[in-house]
């Protein structure tokens, strides 16, 4: 593929935290550097992060994730970490795939045993209502049993049936809750239809990073969406908040069968400041 046929993007991505008293900074793990794919080269990354680290090292996490894992000396009333990423994105189908083995094709499939057990905590279920399981039945009828069309037909049904709405901060809602509501952020849907999927027995997991779509008004903000692994395919991205498959302006930075270990920023402080939260995402092709 010859870069005529590419698109480069530069993502600038400034978090800030405020404290109304000094406090000490306890180690960090960041999440920001975008990960590639095979239709996505990072061509260049640059992080700054204020106070400056007493350490900084560059490490992989239990799910293979690149984090950026920073401990501290001194006191602060703020901590900087500003990003900006360059990515090359080649054009994408994300129909280009078939599952194998045959059986993979039809649901209920059953995993072989070895995936079984590395796939084990994307297949931890956790109760859901029956309501909500009763959403997903119907659906698969609907479907045929058919894989594909199944968790396609789902991730559209949710994105038709859902107000998608945003919210800055927090875990997301519980399954039912978001259920019951009819509306959620996309971390809510996502981490609803993770465990709509687990019980149906198809390893799910959560996906944080990046969504570029051309805007008059561009307001960008982090994205959630989930992943399923299908044989054949691999892990393959569903995005309930807008109804499609992952393509190529989907920007994965962390994926994880815990929503925990997506989030951008972890760590503590040491001290009884409050603290405010600013943030700046902002992509642009060039």
């Amino acid at each position: 593929m010859t870069n005529s046929y590419c698109t480069t993007f530069k993502i600038i991505h400034n978090t800030n935290y405020l404290f109304d008293s000094e406090v000490f900074l306890e180690p960090h793990y960041l999440r920001f550097r975008p990960r590639p794919t095979p239709c996505i080269d990072v061509v260049d990354f640059n992080m700054t992060i204020l106070p400056k680290p007493q350490g900084h090292k560059i490490i992989r996490d239990e799910e293979h994730n690149v984090v950026d894992f920073c401990w501290f000396e001194g006191m602060t009333k703020k901590l900087s970490i500003n990003t900006v990423s360059v990515l090359k994105v080649k054009p994408y189908n994300p129909f280009d795939f078939i599952l194998y083995p045959e059986n993979i094709n039809t649901l209920p499939f059953q995993y072989n045993k070895l995936q079984e057990k590395l796939l084990f905590s994307a297949l931890e279920v956790h109760p859901i209502s029956q309501e909500l399981i009763d959403y997903g039945t119907n659906l698969q009828k609907g479907s045929d049993h058919n894989t594909i069309q199944y968790v396609s037909l789902l991730t559209k049904q949710l994105h038709d049936d859902f107000i998608v709405e945003y919210r800055e901060d927090g875990p997301p809602l519980s399954p039912d809750k978001t259920f019951k509501l009819k509306r959620g952020s996309c971390r809510d849907l996502s981490w609803m239809q993770i465990h709509l999927l687990r019980q149906q027995g198809i390893a799910a997991r959560f996906v944080s990073g990046y969504y570029y779509f051309d805007m008059e008004k561009p307001q960008f903000e982090l994205h959630a969406w989930v992943q399923v692994f299908l044989p054949g395919t691999g892990w393959l991205g569903l995005d309930p908040s807008h109804g499609i498959l992952t393509g190529n302006n989907h920007f994965p930075i962390a994926s994880s069968a815990y929503f925990e270990h997506t989030m951008p920023v972890s760590g503590g402080i040491r001290g009884s400041a409050t603290s405010k939260l600013i943030t700046q995402l902002l992509i642009e092709k060039i």
